[in-house]
């Protein structure tokens, strides 16, 4: 049992709430860190100011005596601002926890909440991805370049300290009514921009299941890299009878671009590389996590996304005949 939990990325709303999961998980400490205050209420989760940056998250780890490292500041670009502020966060930050982690000699776990990013979005993609896949497209530029590079230092480390146990956690899109996450904001346009030809399969992670892991991963000896998300799949065309929301159809050339600033125009923000998404979509198999993990998620893709169009169109689930 972990005595000590770190939690990278404290001020992000689902970050905050994986640090209060873990708290509740078992007999544990966690103390989480950020550049800025969190705006949710953290529990009894310390808060300490520091920046995964600089050197000082070594001194951190010291004087907290941590034993446990949850790294969840993790964001693309969208909830960054500049493109090269986030990838600093993203892959500098990364660099300099898993350096303090290999100095300390307490530290004997981490957790990397990665993302399915890391295997792109491409037409040349499998229709399901294993977690011994590698992407075919689309890793070249953005959060899905970043999260390449995050899980290869991610596996220098467990090179280098083969005493530590790491658990890779590669997550679908969160999808919640409470926070923003990159789907949400897209999918809260009065109308959605979709690429002509083509309907993309997603697959979705309901943020109970996400925090379920995650804290399980924080408190349990649970080595290896494992794909998180939702059974089954919504196709992008479910998805916009279920909110009841027009369609825009767009030239697959340039789509990226032009969503982006469609987005704009109705005064929402689109995530660089969410229009590959759009396009190609992704599917995750799950035997791993079930099998190896034990964990087998509550909620399947579909009931994620209705539980968060239920708050788009109040009602809905008793038009869907759907009881919860």
């Amino acid at each position: 049992m972990s005595e000590v939990v770190l939690v990278t990325g404290a001020a992000t709303p689902g970050v905050a709430l994986a640090a209060r999961r873990i708290a509740e998980a078992g007999d544990v400490r966690v103390v989480a860190v950020d550049t800025t205050l969190p705006t949710e209420d953290l529990g009894p989760v310390k808060f300490v100011r520091a920046d995964i940056r600089t050197p000082v998250i070594s001194k951190v780890l010291a004087v907290e005596d941590v034993d446990t490292v949850v790294h969840m500041d993790l964001a693309p670009m969208r909830s960054r601002g500049a493109g090269s502020a986030t990838k600093e966060i993203n892959v500098i930050g990364t660099m300099q926890v898993l350096a303090a982690c290999q100095r300390s000699d307490r530290v004997s776990r981490v957790v990397v909440a990665s993302s399915a990013a890391v295997y792109g979005a491409s037409p040349r993609d499998p229709a399901v991805f294993t977690e011994s896949a590698t992407a075919r497209g689309g890793t070249k530029t953005g959060f899905s370049k970043d999260i390449v590079e995050v899980e290869g230092y991610t596996r220098g480390f467990a090179r280098r300290r083969p005493d530590v146990c790491v658990t890779t956690l590669r997550m679908a899109q969160w999808l919640s009514p409470h926070f923003s996450t990159a789907l949400g904001t897209y999918f809260s346009n009065p109308v959605l921009p979709v690429p002509m030809g083509f309907d993309a399969r997603l697959q979705l992670l309901h943020p109970q299941d996400a925090l379920e892991v995650i804290a399980r991963a924080a408190t349990q000896d649970l080595p290896g890299t494992f794909n998180v998300a939702g059974e089954g799949v919504l196709m992008l065309s479910q998805a916009a009878r279920i909110l009841g929301k027009p369609t825009l159809p767009l030239a697959p050339l340039g789509f990226g671009p032009v969503l982006a600033r469609a987005a704009h125009y109705m005064g929402t923000d689109i995530s660089p590389g969410l229009h590959r998404l759009l396009t190609y979509g992704r599917v995750l198999d799950t035997s791993a996590l079930r099998e190896i993990f034990g964990y087998a998620p509550r909620h399947t893709t579909r009931e994620t996304f209705e539980w968060y169009a239920e708050t788009q169109r109040p009602g809905l689930l008793r038009v869907l005949g759907v009881t919860r």
